[in-house]
């Protein structure tokens, strides 16, 4: 019986992906969250589960796909809001974050038959996904979040409480633009692929529009 989170913003402007911009304007960048985020949910809606779970801050939109419920986050840092997803579920739980639009159902389906814990570490040091036969928020509560040892950090706290830990593929997070390019080229065929080239496409022809005409040169 697997539980499948997604814990995860609303995507308005100027509140998520913030580190996008510059270059992308405020808008622009919460189009891009709202592409990664409608991606990550269909993934996980693609994923065999027993229950999945958005845990949103914020208010539920046209991106949200059927089969959700949805709770709401609580107040506090991110180490407390994480420990109150897991407290949303009281068997065998995987949870994500919508910064990963390029995971796959394969990589959601866990097996915790013989292993405690599931560790997906990201390229930032922080990490994608956590999974944990026996959820206990106390495994997350005063975890530095958002520093280059988050990743190394919480996976200790996983061994020194005696868990066996498997671990998942390390993943890139969308954070900056050039995590964007990278991420969009993993996962060329998906909703945030096709807005980031959407938003290129449109830069591109404005640049066009208002380039200097340069005459052919006399030969």
């Amino acid at each position: 019986m697997t539980t499948l989170l997604v814990i995860a913003k609303e995507p308005v402007p100027g509140r998520v992906k913030t580190r996008l911009t510059p270059p992308f304007t405020p808008e622009e960048a919460a189009a891009l969250a709202e592409a990664s985020l409608a991606d990550t949910l269909h993934t996980v809606a693609a994923t065999p589960a027993d229950r999945r779970v958005l845990v949103l801050a914020g208010e539920p939109g046209p991106w949200l796909p059927p089969g959700f419920e949805v709770v709401r986050q609580c107040a506090g840092g991110l180490d407390a809001r994480l420990a109150h997803a897991f407290a949303q579920s009281d068997g065998p739980t995987l949870l994500i974050g919508m910064d990963t639009p390029q995971v796959t159902p394969q990589l959601l389906t866990v097996d915790f038959a013989d292993c405690d814990a599931y560790f997906g570490p990201a390229e930032d040091g922080g990490f994608w996904a956590l999974g944990l036969a026996k959820p206990d928020p106390g495994l997350l509560l005063g975890v530095p979040m958002s520093t280059p040892v988050t990743g190394a950090v919480q996976r200790g706290r996983l061994v020194a409480a005696g868990l066996r830990v498997r671990e998942l593929p390390r993943l890139r997070d969308v954070d900056t633009a050039g995590d964007a390019e990278a991420v969009a080229a993993l996962a060329p065929g998906g909703r945030f692929a096709a807005r980031l080239a959407e938003r290129n496409a449109l830069r591109g022809a404005g640049n066009c529009a208002t380039s200097p005409h340069r005459p052919a040169a006399k030969r």
